[in-house]
């Protein structure tokens, strides 16, 4: 069995302390698809300091000879495409097709951050003297650290990673305990485009040692986190003293609305696709649909015909629809919430159930699961579950849908489906999130435009879009008189 180092000073070497941990497919958990260090904070104490000497010179190239090492390894993100995404595969479960998806998406976002480096360095602006310059820049903070979640190892790397490398700033990326192996594909990308050492680093392990090193290492100036709400809020608490500034990307329970006057095949579908696409471990997942009483009953057919047309199955299997959960400390937070949601009142119409013989026996795979009868009080329509867990709810009206939607403490995303143009921009105006859509999945995301939550859904500069660049970067003013 391979044993995988980390990635300090451009050369990869072992833990500190020699320690090491199997990582498991989670379609089959007898399969160790790689052993991976164990990290320390001495590990991390390297990284960091790898990064901070080599920061004066990377800072002091030109953003345009940064961004060639960087477009090299684009090229390289485009040609090793396949093979990437089956260690994404391997080590998260999320089907080929959904792996093939999000590399494609990472590919779009490095793309636009490139190029949003290149055209938007600072600003010039009128002075109000006459004779006088005056303009902005931006300027790199340090070291940065990115601590990458496991549901999107390969895509948020490059969300995050990318601005801050063309800003100018050094790197330390902690991937997620789960899956090292395609944060470790990420880092080979920029090592055989030539990026100089100590400019990109890589740590493994555990977040409470190898996360918990980093985000209190008083070198590093920004951390940037997508991961659970409990660690968001525990990174926010353990950086105060420093000053460090932080980007923070946490939970979701996002709501999709069917007004009554919805084109209802489409929300059902869209539904459908968002609550268990990738097992239903986006951030974004449609995780409560909220029907008018209306046309509940209408639209729960419409809902079950696309969910009997899942198949769970080993994601590297080409005709599987819905891969593994990742890992078994997931399986069981899910299975335990779902008997929360049973031992509530809660009305199973589909799933419910861990799959567990013949080509399961050895996986993480539960059933799509569907809740009727959910109340906002209860559990599973309060909680992230993050899994393949929809919660169906139905209200009266309009207004009581904009209140259930808006009840829960997470403000991600959500998505209205309805024909009422007035309805719709009420939705738009009044939904409590960083991201909404009208007729569209709760999970739909572009480059161009910045992706962050509100209430303990997000924190700080939101990343991606034109903010991607701001939040690793400082402004500087600068005033220019002429002589007399």
């Amino acid at each position: 069995m391979d044993i995988h180092n980390n990635f300090i000073n451009g050369r990869w070497v072992p833990s500190v302390e020699g320690k090491t941990y199997p990582q498991k497919n989670p379609a089959d958990l007898t399969i160790v698809t790689g052993i991976w260090q164990e990290s320390g904070v001495k590990d991390v104490k390297n990284a960091v300091d790898s990064a901070q000497q080599a920061f004066k010179n990377w800072s002091s190239l030109t953003i345009y000879k940064r961004a060639e090492y960087l477009k090299v390894a684009l090229t390289l993100m485009r040609e090793r495409a396949n093979k990437i995404a089956e260690i994404l595969t391997a080590e998260n479960g999320k089907t080929l097709a959904e792996s093939k998806t999000e590399i494609n998406s990472a590919i779009k976002e490095m793309d636009f951050q490139i190029n949003e480096g290149l055209y938007r360095p600072g600003e010039v602006v009128p002075s109000a003297q006459e004779g006088v310059m005056a303009y902005s820049i931006r300027r790199p903070l340090g070291v940065v650290g990115v601590i990458a979640p496991w549901n999107f190892p390969f895509n948020v790397p490059a969300r995050k990673c990318v601005p801050a490398l063309i800003s100018g700033n050094t790197c330390v990326l902690k991937p997620a305990y789960l899956t090292p192996g395609t944060g470790a594909a990420f880092v080979r990308l920029f090592e055989d485009a030539g990026l100089p050492e100590g400019v990109l680093n890589f740590v493994t392990g555990n977040g409470s040692v190898a996360g918990n090193a980093l985000v209190t290492s008083p070198k590093v100036k920004a951390i940037s986190f997508t991961g659970s709400t409990n660690v968001g809020m525990g990174i926010q608490k353990a950086v105060a003293e420093n000053l460090v500034r932080t980007q923070l990307e946490m939970g979701g329970k996002n709501a999709m609305v069917v007004l009554s006057d919805a084109a209802l095949k489409k929300a059902a579908k869209e539904a459908s696709r968002a609550a268990f696409a990738c097992s239903g471990q986006w951030c974004t997942s449609t995780s409560r649909v909220i029907v008018e009483q209306s046309v509940l009953e209408e639209f729960l057919s419409m809902l079950m015909e696309n969910v009997k047309k899942i198949r769970v199955g080993n994601g590297a299997v080409s005709n599987a629809g819905m891969g593994p959960v990742c890992g078994e400390a997931q399986l069981k937070s899910i299975l335990e919430d779902i008997e929360k949601g049973k031992s509530e009142g809660a009305k199973i119409l589909h799933g419910g159930n861990r799959l567990e013989t013949g080509d399961y026996k050895n996986g993480c795979f539960i059933e799509p699961t569907i809740f009727t009868e959910v109340t906002p009080d209860m559990h599973i329509a309060r909680e992230e579950i993050f899994g393949p867990v929809l919660s169906v709810m139905a209200v009266a009206d309009f207004e009581q849908a904009i209140a259930v939607a808006n009840s829960v403490k997470y403000g991600l995303s959500s998505s209205i489906f309805t024909n009422d143009l007035q309805k719709a921009h009420m939705f738009i105006e009044q939904t409590d999130v960083g991201m909404t859509h009208v007729n569209m999945s709760t999970a739909y995301k572009e480059p161009q435009l910045s992706f962050g939550g509100v209430k303990l859904s997000g924190f700080g500069i939101p990343e991606a879009g034109h903010t991607g660049i701001e939040f690793f970067t400082e402004h500087k003013v600068i005033y220019i008189k002429n002589n007399p």
